[in-house]
This record gives structure tokens, C-alpha cells and sequence, in this order.
């Protein structure tokens, strides 16, 4: 089935010859969100940097002017990390596709956990999330983990390689997961082969170390992936809108770590 117009419109308002700079600023029902105080604030400086943001329902209404031209990827579960004697129970689809376009999103987001406890209703929320779309023209990334979110010893290959191809059989136009922890660029590579949708990777928790964060997300283009969706390690870096132009510079500029390292110490354009 071939997708309409609206759909292309969606699209291209976060891909740019076929890559994606998105920067989630969704943290908030989740965890603390020590660097987000302000998000109008940090949108405005990281704009010409990133082709997208995801958000929230409340953040998509009380940032609406700072996040207009740039594509809006609206966020419609929670999810909640296991907290002392919480139980985790995944993610929680609370919103739909048309939540979303009230709201002005170009595209939607749900966490989809293979090999979780709850995975039969995660499962089912994500593929009603892709029945939805399918009318309202709205792209579907499905971040797709295994086990749950913050488990990196748990990314390994082979578990990574099945979390994205389920996304992708259930429906996801994009896929975003982690780079697998300690995987070669190859062996990330044949994933994204066998996907059946683009992928996309995240940043996970603030490294502290931008040398790892550039050759992360240099391997991952090098693997052949479309781009990165990297939060944490953008907005609660010391200088958000320098980090971000330079991971922009790898995704769409083809930059080396070094020439990335480089251009944090360049003054930005006013």
C-alpha cells in the first residue's frame, strides 16, 4: 500500500536525504528532568540543529510556538522505570493518533518491550497505534527494546536484532533502539538490513564523554541507520545547542568523530 500525501508531508518534516537529527524532550513522565526546566528555552537553541523533537502531550501544547516548522513526534504512552518497590509493568498507551494531530504532531511514539512480562498488552497497544495511523496518515516509530528501558547489558545483538525486527513486523514506519552494546559496525549493519523499516538510535542516559557519544552515533551511520534520536546527552549536556550541531554534522554532513570534537569548540552562529 502506497502511502498518501499527508504521509509524505510527515515524513519530511524530520528526514533530510534520508537521515533525521530527533531530539526527545519526553523524559518527563518518567524520570527527573534536571536540563528541561525551560524546554521553549532549549527548543529555541537547539532548533537549527534538529529536524524533530518528541513530546508530550503537555510539552506539544505549552511549547507549540517554539516547535513550529520542525517536526512535531507526538509521544502517546508513558513509560515507568521500576522505582523500589514498584513493579514494572513496561510502557502504558495513554493517547491516540488523534490525540496527536490536535496537537499539530507530524508523527507518534510508543515503547514496545520484546521479552517483557507485559509484552502481550504492549504488543497490541503498539499494533492499535499503527491501525490508527494507517487513516490519519501519521508515520509510527516504535522504540522497540528488549526487557525493559535502561538495561544495556541486556542490548545485546541478538536481542536488539529481534527488538527491531518485531517493531518493524508490527507495523513501525521507523524503528528507534540502542546501538547493541558492544556490537561491531557489521554486526549492527545486519540488523538494519533485516529490519524492513529505517532505524533510528538512541542515547540512553548522559555518557559525560562526548567522544563517545560522537563515535556512537558515527558507527551507527556507518552501520547504515537513519539518523539518531538522542535526548539525555543533548539536553542535559553543558552546551545542549553545541552537541547538537555537531551530532547534525555527523548524520548529515558526514563528519569524523574528530571533525566533531573539533566544531564543539567553534563559536555558534548568532
Amino acid at each position: 500500500m502506497e502511502n498518501g500525501e499527508q504521509f509524505r508531508i510527515n515524513w519530511n518534516k524530520f528526514f533530510k536525504n534520508g537521515k533525521t537529527v530527533i531530539l526527545p524532550i519526553d523524559h518527563g513522565t518518567a524520570i527527573p528532568v534536571n536540563g528541561l526546566e525551560n524546554p521553549s528555552e532549549l527548543i529555541e537553541s537547539v532548533n537549527p540543529y534538529v529536524n524533530g523533537f518528541v513530546v508530550n502531550f503537555g510539552l506539544a501544547r505549552s511549547c507549540s510556538d517554539a516547535l513550529e516548522g520542525k517536526g512535531i513526534c507526538f509521544r502517546t504512552d508513558i513509560y515507568k522505570p521500576p522505582h523500589d518497590k514498584n513493579e514494572d509493568h513496561g510502557s502504558y498507551r495513554v493517547f491516540t493518533a488523534e490525540d496527536g494531530l490536535s496537537v499539530g504532531a507530524n508523527a507518534v511514539m510508543n515503547m514496545c518491550y520484546t521479552n517483557h512480562p507485559k509484552e502481550e498488552t504492549i504488543y497490541r497497544e503498539c499494533a492499535g497505534l499503527v491501525s490508527e495511523c494507517i487513516d490519519t496518515e501519521l508515520p509510527v516509530i516504535i522504540e522497540s527494546l528488549p526487557f525493559g528501558i535502561g538495561r544495556p547489558n541486556d542490548y545485546t545483538v541478538e536481542n536488539i536484532s529481534f527488538a527491531v525486527r518485531c517493531a518493524a513486523e508490527i507495523g513501525a514506519d521507523v524503528v528507534k533502539t540502542a546501538y547493541p552494546t558492544g556490537a561491531s559496525v557489521e554486526e549492527f549493519r545486519q540488523i538494519i538490513e533485516s529490519s524492513l523499516a529505517p532505524v533510528i538510535v538512541l542515547g540512553g542516559a548522559a555518557m559525560g564523554d562526548d567522544e563517545a557519544l560522537f563515535s556512537m552515533a558515527r558507527k551507527a551511520i556507518d552501520a547504515g541507520s537513519s539518523g539518531i534520536a538522542i535526548g539525555r546527552n543533548v539536553w542535559q549536556h553543558e552546551m545542549p545547542a553545541t552537541v547538537a550541531r555537531s551530532l547534525s554534522a555527523i548524520v548529515h554532513e558526514d563528519a569524523s568523530v574528530n571533525s566533531a570534537i573539533k566544531l564543539m569548540k567553534d563559536p555558534l552562529s548568532s
